[in-house]
Protein backbone atom coordinates (compact mmCIF):
# COMPACT_ATOMS: atom_id res chain seq x y z
CA UNK A 1 0.00 0.00 0.00
CA UNK A 2 1.47 3.51 -0.60
CA UNK A 3 1.68 6.43 1.54
CA UNK A 4 -2.11 7.75 -0.04
CA UNK A 5 -5.06 6.84 -0.06
CA UNK A 6 -8.58 7.80 -1.13
CA UNK A 7 -11.46 6.96 0.84
CA UNK A 8 -15.17 8.18 -0.42
CA UNK A 9 -18.09 8.08 2.08
CA UNK A 10 -21.40 7.32 0.91
CA UNK A 11 -24.94 6.24 2.31
CA UNK A 12 -28.07 5.70 1.08
CA UNK A 13 -30.05 7.24 4.06
CA UNK A 14 -29.47 11.22 2.92
CA UNK A 15 -32.10 13.75 4.11
CA UNK A 16 -32.34 15.75 0.73
CA UNK A 17 -31.45 12.79 -2.03
CA UNK A 18 -32.32 9.29 -0.53
CA UNK A 19 -30.79 6.36 -2.70
CA UNK A 20 -28.37 8.95 -4.62
CA UNK A 21 -25.13 7.15 -4.60
CA UNK A 22 -26.93 4.46 -7.01
CA UNK A 23 -28.63 7.16 -8.71
CA UNK A 24 -27.58 6.28 -12.53
CA UNK A 25 -25.67 8.58 -14.76
CA UNK A 26 -25.36 7.86 -17.96
CA UNK A 27 -26.27 4.14 -17.21
CA UNK A 28 -23.91 3.89 -14.12
CA UNK A 29 -24.22 4.74 -10.86
CA UNK A 30 -23.02 7.40 -9.24
CA UNK A 31 -20.45 6.32 -6.85
CA UNK A 32 -19.33 4.19 -9.64
CA UNK A 33 -18.36 7.55 -11.59
CA UNK A 34 -16.71 9.15 -8.82
CA UNK A 35 -15.01 5.60 -7.55
CA UNK A 36 -13.34 5.72 -11.40
CA UNK A 37 -12.51 8.83 -11.22
CA UNK A 38 -10.49 9.01 -7.81
CA UNK A 39 -8.64 5.53 -9.34
CA UNK A 40 -8.13 7.67 -12.54
CA UNK A 41 -5.73 10.01 -10.62
CA UNK A 42 -3.56 7.41 -9.54
CA UNK A 43 -3.09 8.94 -5.92
CA UNK A 44 -3.09 5.41 -4.22
CA UNK A 45 -5.52 3.00 -3.38
CA UNK A 46 -9.14 3.78 -3.43
CA UNK A 47 -11.76 2.70 -1.12
CA UNK A 48 -15.54 3.31 -0.64
CA UNK A 49 -16.68 3.90 2.84
CA UNK A 50 -20.35 3.10 3.54
CA UNK A 51 -22.90 1.16 5.97
CA UNK A 52 -24.95 -0.02 2.97
CA UNK A 53 -24.97 -2.98 1.40
CA UNK A 54 -26.32 -2.13 -1.88
CA UNK A 55 -23.67 0.52 -2.48
CA UNK A 56 -20.73 -2.52 -1.16
CA UNK A 57 -22.06 -4.82 -3.88
CA UNK A 58 -22.10 -2.27 -6.79
CA UNK A 59 -18.61 -1.08 -5.92
CA UNK A 60 -17.67 -5.16 -5.72
CA UNK A 61 -19.19 -5.67 -9.57
CA UNK A 62 -17.28 -2.44 -10.77
CA UNK A 63 -13.99 -3.95 -9.58
CA UNK A 64 -13.64 -1.45 -6.38
CA UNK A 65 -12.59 -1.79 -2.78
CA UNK A 66 -15.07 -1.24 -0.29
CA UNK A 67 -15.31 -1.02 3.60
CA UNK A 68 -18.45 -1.33 5.42
CA UNK A 69 -18.82 1.20 8.32
CA UNK A 70 -21.07 2.02 11.41
CA UNK A 71 -24.49 3.45 10.33
CA UNK A 72 -24.64 6.03 12.27
CA UNK A 73 -21.47 8.93 11.95
CA UNK A 74 -22.29 12.57 12.19
CA UNK A 75 -20.04 13.77 9.41
CA UNK A 76 -18.65 12.01 6.63
CA UNK A 77 -14.69 12.51 7.79
CA UNK A 78 -16.08 10.37 10.74
CA UNK A 79 -16.83 7.81 8.63
CA UNK A 80 -13.46 8.08 6.57
CA UNK A 81 -11.53 7.85 9.84
CA UNK A 82 -13.67 4.68 10.83
CA UNK A 83 -12.30 2.88 7.46
CA UNK A 84 -8.69 4.56 8.14
CA UNK A 85 -8.75 2.78 11.19
CA UNK A 86 -10.45 -0.27 10.43
CA UNK A 87 -8.22 -0.97 7.32
CA UNK A 88 -5.17 1.32 6.43
CA UNK A 89 -1.78 -0.13 7.42
CA UNK A 90 0.71 1.76 8.76
CA UNK A 91 2.36 3.51 6.03
CA UNK A 92 -0.54 5.41 5.40
CA UNK A 93 0.20 9.01 5.82
CA UNK A 94 -2.26 10.74 3.84
CA UNK A 95 -6.01 10.47 3.10
CA UNK A 96 -8.25 12.31 0.99
CA UNK A 97 -11.44 12.24 1.85
CA UNK A 98 -13.54 12.81 -1.81
CA UNK A 99 -17.21 13.43 -1.87
CA UNK A 100 -19.18 10.90 -3.29
CA UNK A 101 -21.49 13.16 -5.21
CA UNK A 102 -19.52 14.94 -7.68
CA UNK A 103 -19.09 12.39 -10.55
CA UNK A 104 -17.75 14.72 -12.68
CA UNK A 105 -14.43 16.06 -10.99
CA UNK A 106 -11.46 16.78 -13.05
CA UNK A 107 -8.46 14.53 -12.10
CA UNK A 108 -5.99 16.83 -11.13
CA UNK A 109 -8.54 17.92 -8.76
CA UNK A 110 -7.76 15.14 -7.30
CA UNK A 111 -4.44 15.44 -7.90
CA UNK A 112 -3.52 19.00 -7.29
CA UNK A 113 -5.01 18.23 -3.11
CA UNK A 114 -3.16 14.78 -2.76
CA UNK A 115 0.12 17.12 -3.59
CA UNK A 116 -0.12 19.64 -1.36
CA UNK A 117 -0.89 17.94 1.50
CA UNK A 118 2.82 16.37 1.47
CA UNK A 119 4.40 20.00 1.48
CA UNK A 120 3.90 19.71 5.16
CA UNK A 121 2.22 23.25 5.22
CA UNK A 122 -1.23 22.70 6.73
CA UNK A 123 -2.97 20.23 8.39
CA UNK A 124 -6.30 20.16 5.89
CA UNK A 125 -6.21 21.13 2.12
CA UNK A 126 -9.20 21.61 -0.08
CA UNK A 127 -9.75 23.56 -3.47
CA UNK A 128 -12.64 26.11 -4.41
CA UNK A 129 -13.47 27.90 -7.61
CA UNK A 130 -15.03 30.69 -8.44
CA UNK A 131 -18.35 31.65 -7.16
CA UNK A 132 -21.13 32.28 -9.96
CA UNK A 133 -23.53 35.23 -9.66
CA UNK A 134 -26.63 32.68 -9.44
CA UNK A 135 -24.88 30.48 -6.68
CA UNK A 136 -24.53 33.83 -3.86
CA UNK A 137 -27.90 33.29 -2.36
CA UNK A 138 -27.75 29.39 -3.06
CA UNK A 139 -27.45 27.57 0.38
CA UNK A 140 -26.54 24.29 -1.16
CA UNK A 141 -23.32 26.01 -2.25
CA UNK A 142 -20.86 26.14 0.58
CA UNK A 143 -18.85 29.43 0.51
CA UNK A 144 -15.04 29.39 1.37
CA UNK A 145 -13.91 33.21 2.40
CA UNK A 146 -9.91 33.63 2.27
CA UNK A 147 -7.64 35.71 3.04
CA UNK A 148 -5.75 36.53 0.00
CA UNK A 149 -7.25 36.73 -3.79
CA UNK A 150 -6.25 33.09 -5.03
CA UNK A 151 -4.27 31.97 -8.16
CA UNK A 152 -3.66 28.79 -9.66
CA UNK A 153 -0.50 27.97 -8.72
CA UNK A 154 -0.71 28.45 -4.76
CA UNK A 155 -2.23 27.61 -1.59
CA UNK A 156 -3.56 30.21 0.76
CA UNK A 157 -5.08 30.09 4.42
CA UNK A 158 -9.21 29.79 4.70
CA UNK A 159 -10.62 32.32 6.69
CA UNK A 160 -14.38 30.73 7.49
CA UNK A 161 -17.08 28.68 5.46
CA UNK A 162 -20.39 29.32 5.15
CA UNK A 163 -24.11 28.79 3.27
CA UNK A 164 -25.55 32.19 3.57
CA UNK A 165 -24.35 34.90 1.55
CA UNK A 166 -22.15 37.94 2.94
CA UNK A 167 -21.36 41.04 1.82
CA UNK A 168 -17.69 40.44 1.32
CA UNK A 169 -15.23 40.00 -0.96
CA UNK A 170 -12.45 36.80 -1.64
CA UNK A 171 -15.49 34.32 -1.34
CA UNK A 172 -15.24 31.44 -3.64
CA UNK A 173 -17.35 27.97 -4.46
CA UNK A 174 -16.01 25.17 -2.13
CA UNK A 175 -15.52 21.54 -3.40
CA UNK A 176 -16.16 19.10 -1.61
CA UNK A 177 -12.51 17.31 -1.30
CA UNK A 178 -10.11 17.40 1.84
CA UNK A 179 -6.31 15.82 2.14
CA UNK A 180 -5.59 15.02 5.73
CA UNK A 181 -2.38 13.80 7.31
CA UNK A 182 -3.01 10.88 9.68
CA UNK A 183 -1.74 12.72 12.44
CA UNK A 184 -4.59 15.93 11.40
CA UNK A 185 -7.40 13.76 11.08
CA UNK A 186 -6.85 11.99 14.46
CA UNK A 187 -6.95 15.04 16.14
CA UNK A 188 -9.80 16.13 14.20
CA UNK A 189 -12.23 12.77 15.19
CA UNK A 190 -10.99 13.30 18.72
CA UNK A 191 -11.83 17.10 18.75
CA UNK A 192 -15.45 17.60 19.79
CA UNK A 193 -18.10 19.22 17.30
CA UNK A 194 -18.20 22.35 17.45
CA UNK A 195 -21.09 24.87 17.93
CA UNK A 196 -20.30 26.27 13.88
CA UNK A 197 -20.04 22.88 12.86
CA UNK A 198 -23.44 21.78 14.30
CA UNK A 199 -25.05 25.69 13.16
CA UNK A 200 -24.35 25.83 9.98
CA UNK A 201 -24.08 22.26 9.38
CA UNK A 202 -20.33 22.05 8.02
CA UNK A 203 -17.83 19.44 9.05
CA UNK A 204 -15.23 21.66 7.97
CA UNK A 205 -16.13 24.50 10.91
CA UNK A 206 -14.75 21.86 13.58
CA UNK A 207 -11.61 22.43 12.30
CA UNK A 208 -11.80 26.00 11.57
CA UNK A 209 -12.58 26.52 15.17
CA UNK A 210 -9.64 24.35 16.78
CA UNK A 211 -7.02 26.10 14.75
CA UNK A 212 -6.25 23.72 12.60
CA UNK A 213 -4.13 24.73 9.57
CA UNK A 214 -6.89 24.80 6.88
CA UNK A 215 -5.81 26.24 3.30
CA UNK A 216 -7.45 25.81 -0.38
CA UNK A 217 -6.30 25.93 -3.72
CA UNK A 218 -7.88 27.47 -6.82
CA UNK A 219 -9.48 25.44 -9.36
CA UNK A 220 -9.96 26.05 -13.13
CA UNK A 221 -13.34 24.23 -13.23
CA UNK A 222 -16.30 23.64 -10.21
CA UNK A 223 -17.56 20.05 -10.56
CA UNK A 224 -21.32 19.42 -10.55
CA UNK A 225 -22.22 18.27 -6.89
CA UNK A 226 -25.79 15.87 -6.79
CA UNK A 227 -27.71 17.53 -3.87
CA UNK A 228 -31.10 17.35 -5.92
CA UNK A 229 -32.80 15.20 -8.62
CA UNK A 230 -32.35 18.62 -10.24
CA UNK A 231 -28.64 18.64 -10.10
CA UNK A 232 -28.62 15.21 -11.59
CA UNK A 233 -30.10 15.72 -14.55
CA UNK A 234 -27.86 18.92 -14.87
CA UNK A 235 -24.46 16.25 -14.23
CA UNK A 236 -25.78 14.16 -16.59
CA UNK A 237 -26.39 16.40 -19.42
CA UNK A 238 -22.68 18.13 -18.57
CA UNK A 239 -21.49 14.18 -18.68
CA UNK A 240 -23.11 13.49 -21.90
CA UNK A 241 -20.97 16.33 -23.73
CA UNK A 242 -17.70 15.34 -22.49
CA UNK A 243 -18.19 11.83 -23.35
Amino acid sequence: MSDTVIIIPSRLNAKRFPNKPLSKINGLPMIVHVMNKAKESDVGEVFVATPDNEIADIVKKNNGNFILTNQNHPTGTDRVFEAFEKKMSKTVKFIINLQGDMPNIKVDSISKVANYIKTNQCDICTLCSFLKKEDIVNKNVVKVQVKNKLDLKNFFDVEDFFRESKNITKIYHHIGIYAFTSESIKRYINTPRSKKEMERNLEQMRAMENKFVFKTGLSKTIPLSVDTKENLIEVEKEMAKND
